[in-house]
């Protein structure tokens, strides 16, 4: 998640803010770098997302138990990862080479030249608008699951009632349509900001409500469980838990704000099993409390009462608001590759349909957060941190640990490829 940017990301001593780009740090400092608490919760914010959501039903394909190591496993890969981004920052931060290395797109160029750049910038359009097609299909699902009728069982939102001769979620999602040409008209979105830490404060609140429930469900229930699935499905699962831990682009200014930068590393580490944790609970309950009835939308399978349409609504309200948001660092790319870094309002008008008429034509929230989380999520959090640290200092490093990279980004290409083709065949088939 992206906001209000600044040229230097450790310092705030410019007042003048522009559009937020892809180095663009989430909590902004005054005339301090941030605390031990302040670089756990930027990092919590960074990671924690929608995609959540989605795991009890990811876990109801893979396997309870498949699932939980699924989600350490990522994580895990997720945190080497970001580290090594730190490590090859630090390496080519210099008078000599080159003295500041703000973003993920400034390390591709500093290590690979253009060709570097050109492969994040592709990365982060294909993720970031990927993200918003989610938020998009997530809206329009929910308030056809919330406004129209949709039988308990079903998992596909495509078999609920019409709306003057359209499916209910085609009709929300159009609704969206001009609300968000206005609002990804606006070239600065200082004020916006602050609703991205809101959407999460809510994402959070969202899952404590939703896993009391699933207790007391479990409580009253006894459902059939499964703790492995197969090898397509943990395939499948796998994007769904990359797209979980999205924010991996954002480790280069995180760090950069951080007052104790010794401690970052470890700082990160805790915060990444918080977060494997929290989202293993989340996936278990979710999934032991309604079994094979599991919806692509975990808040689905909440009923129709005051608090759950509550919780759904506000969900829906904070994705809408944070879609420009996560749609700004594609706007800086493309419009410095083919608008010489100015304003375009024509560019972004043509992205928001394109975005939007992409989530029209899928049906399902969960399959969509694994196409993506394999496809681009997998590239951007294993492939290119592993390919540029090993270019980086493939002079320097023993053989054994230049084989770790190796190894990374070959287990990176495979996954992403496994992934993306069992994704594709659950969206097609």
């Amino acid at each position: 998640m992206v906001f209000a940017d600044q040229n230097d990301a450790t310092s705030s001593s410019n007042p003048i803010r522009s559009v937020p780009r892809e180095d663009t740090p989430l909590l902004e400092t005054s005339d301090s770098l941030s605390s031990t608490p302040k670089t756990f919760a930027n990092v919590f914010i960074a990671i924690v997302g929608a995609g959540v959501l989605g795991l009890p039903y990811t876990f109801m394909r893979t396997g309870w138990l498949t699932g939980v190591l699924m989600i350490f496993a990522v994580a895990g890969l997720v945190y080497r990862g970001m580290m090594l981004l730190i490590q090859t920052r630090r390496k080519l931060e210099s008078p000599i080479m080159f003295s500041k290395v703000n973003s993920f797109g400034d390390l591709g160029f500093a290590v690979c030249g253009p060709v570097g750049r050109l492969a994040v910038d592709i990365m982060i359009i294909a993720s970031q608008a990927g993200f918003c097609v989610g938020y998009l299909i997530f809206i329009g699902n929910t308030l056809a699951n919330l406004f129209n009728a949709i039988p308990t069982e079903s998992r596909n939102y495509l078999n609920g009632s019409y709306i003057l001769g359209m499916q209910a979620k085609t009709v929300y999602i159009w609704g969206c349509f001009p609300f968000q040409l206005g609002l990804n008209a606006i070239p600065t979105l200082t004020l916006l900001a602050p609703l991205s830490i809101f959407a999460d404060i809510v994402d959070v609140g969202a899952m404590g409500v939703v896993m009391v429930q699933d207790v007391a469900v479990f409580a009253k229930n006894t459902v059939d469980v499964h703790a492995f699935g197969s090898f397509p499905m943990f395939c499948y699962g796998l994007g769904v838990a990359l797209f979980s831990f999205e924010g991996v682009g954002m480790a280069l200014p995180l760090e950069s704000e951080a007052r104790d930068k010794k401690r970052f590393g470890s700082v990160l580490g805790w915060a990444m099993m918080f977060i494997a944790g929290m989202y293993g609970v989340f996936g278990v309950l979710g999934y032991f409390a309604f079994g094979e009835n599991t919806r692509d939308i975990i808040t689905a399978n909440m009923g129709k009462g005051v608090l759950s349409s509550l919780v759904q609504l506000g969900l829906c309200v904070n994705l809408f608001f944070t879609f420009p948001l996560m749609m700004n660092p594609v706007y800086e790319v493309m419009e410095r590759r083919y608008w010489e870094g100015r304003y375009c309002l024509w560019m972004r008008w043509v992205l928001v349909m394109v975005v939007s008429l992409v989530a029209l034509f899928v049906p399902n929230f969960t399959d969509f957060l694994s196409l993506v989380g394999s496809s681009t999520c997998c590239v951007l959090g294993l492939v290119l941190p592993a390919l540029f640290h090993y270019i980086a200092f493939k002079d320097e490093l023993k053989r054994e640990e230049l084989m770790w990279d190796l190894g990374m980004i070959v287990l990176g290409v495979i996954l992403g490829v496994l992934g993306t083709w069992f994704s594709l065949i659950e969206i097609l088939f």
